[in-house]
């Protein structure tokens, strides 16, 4: 199990890790080992919260595929253990981040201070609008 917050925690088993060559420099270490890491999280099928889902789906974006599945993908380190612990904190600081849910906003009203300083704006722009017909009397 993976604790993602104090209530919430993740069973390792419905993650899905796959290997695969990772691109760019590396030498010949690069065409022979599978050190790349592609985490694959279904979000629809997991245990989650279903608000927790929504806000996840949100925070993904482009990481989320059409089928709901979340992918992450982790090729910085040379060893496939690093890149899979790599792949792990970044699904668990995502899933952390969608377990915070946004406080409600409280409605508030203007304060009379506030209302006095809109009304006398829109009394001096009343005033220079009126004085630009003044002046039209041939």
């Amino acid at each position: 199990m993976i604790a993602i917050t104090n209530d919430i925690s993740l069973d390792e088993r419905e993650l899905d890790e796959r290997f695969v060559r990772a691109s760019g420099p590396g030498g010949q270490n690069v065409n022979k080992v599978s050190t790349a890491v592609e985490l694959r999280f279904d979000v629809g099928a997991s245990t989650l919260p279903s608000a927790m889902k929504q806000r996840l789906a949100k925070l993904a974006g482009s990481r989320l595929t059409g089928d709901g599945i979340l992918l992450i993908d982790s090729r910085e380190h040379r060893t496939q253990a690093k890149n899979r612990e790599a792949a792990r904190e970044r699904l668990i600081a995502l899933l952390q981040q969608a377990a915070i849910a946004p406080r409600r906003r409280k409605p508030t009203r203007p304060g009379a201070g506030a209302k006095e300083r809109r009304l006398e704006s829109k009394k001096r722009r009343g005033e220079i609008k009126a004085r630009r017909n003044q002046g039209t009397d041939d």
